[in-house]
């Protein structure tokens, strides 16, 4: 397969400005393992192959959105080899998102080679569902474990609303899809706006236990130059006690590996899930690490500061030991945490969630 991406004249990497600060002696980690100054140990990558997409969900871009174009984009050999070195450093968990990781063509080559890499434990892939019917099933025989769906509503109207250009019944299918390749624990994203979904809460509990199916809502995050979440924000506390009407809610201490909390439905499969960037911080057992499709590592999903790996993977082509020590470096400026309280109508982070990978 030919390379996607021109090489442009390797710049010097922002790497360069900063150094390693976690003390290994005050660390009881494996060595060769990557570990933050806090002693948190980074096992979970989630990589962005693509910025682009098939919806425009209103929460996620802008309506005129401008793409990356290709020479910015890191080629799959590139995503290949950054997840490879990530994984040579302990990371075992990795899920692929987008934009909508499907549209990028020739995906299934990467995933291929992901799925065969020594050593990665989890892969998975958060997708919008339109292209399960046509992939689900090579993305099982690739070694894809679990596939998260993104599904704010059951309502076709209000779904063509909310992505501007999605259609429900494709998802819906998409859905089936999933189910038929045998994938097993497939989660449904859903993320609480107030006055668009949730009159809906209930009913999509209802559609995940009927089909087995794991769901998460998500408290919406202020990412990109987006009014108005002031007035359409809902905790996740409040959802627990709209869902207590008609559901018995038992906590559960299961972990997926990531940041939501669960609860179980007693005699239902399904676990019922709440992400709570804003009323409940994660951040003290934060064990990943965010790549966009350009080849950004972002430490934090809540901060601006990044470190830019695509120089150092064109300037190297042949050599994985720069980006190596460039990815361990980089643990010195993840912060212990976000604030997104006083963020939502003027986020301090103006990039858009489709653009640092979902």
């Amino acid at each position: 397969m030919q390379n996607e991406t021109l090489r442009p004249e390797a710049t010097p990497s922002a790497l360069s400005n900063f150094s390693p600060v976690v003390d290994p002696g005050k660390m009881h980690h494996a060595p060769g393992t990557l570990v933050d100054k806090y002693g948190r140990r980074i096992t979970y990558v989630r990589l962005s192959i693509t910025d682009r997409c098939d919806f425009r969900c209103t929460y996620c871009m802008s309506e005129e959105m401008t793409f990356l174009p290709r020479h910015e984009v890191m080629s799959l050999e590139e995503c290949l080899r950054v997840a490879s070195v990530f994984v040579g450093l302990g990371v075992s968990k990795l899920r692929i998102t987008g934009g909508e990781p499907l549209v990028r063509k020739e995906a299934m080559w990467l995933i291929e080679r992901l799925g065969a890499l020594p050593g990665l434990d989890n892969l998975v892939m958060t997708t919008n569902g339109s292209q399960l019917t046509r992939y689900a099933a090579p993305l099982k025989a690739a070694g894809v474990k679990r596939i998260n769906i993104s599904l704010d509503t059951l309502k076709a109207d209000r779904f063509k609303s909310i992505t501007r250009i999605g259609d429900l019944s494709k998802v819906i299918k998409g859905i089936e899809a999933a189910q038929a390749a045998g994938f097993k624990r497939t989660k449904l994203n859903a993320v609480m706006m107030r006055g668009i979904n949730d009159d809906e809460f209930v009913d999509l509990v209802q559609f995940a236990v009927d089909r087995e199916l794991d769901i998460s809502f998500i408290e919406e995050m202020p990412l990109g130059d987006i009014h108005g979440r002031n007035g359409t924000y809902i905790s996740s506390e409040e959802n627990r006690e709209l869902l207590a009407h008609r559901f018995e809610l038992i906590p559960s201490s299961e972990d997926s590996g990531g940041p939501a909390r669960y609860w179980r439905i007693p005699g239902s499969e399904s676990r019922i899930g709440f992400i709570s960037p804003h009323s409940h911080n994660f951040c003290d057992t934060c064990n990943r690490v965010r790549i966009t499709a350009k080849g950004e590592l972002y430490p934090c999903l809540g901060q601006n500061d990044a470190l830019h790996l695509l120089p150092t993977l064109r300037e190297f082509p042949d050599d994985d030991a720069p980006l190596r020590q460039a990815i361990m470096d980089s643990m010195g400026i993840k912060p212990f945490g976000h604030d997104f309280t006083q963020q939502m109508d003027a986020p301090q982070v103006v990039r858009f969630m489709s653009m640092t990978g979902g």
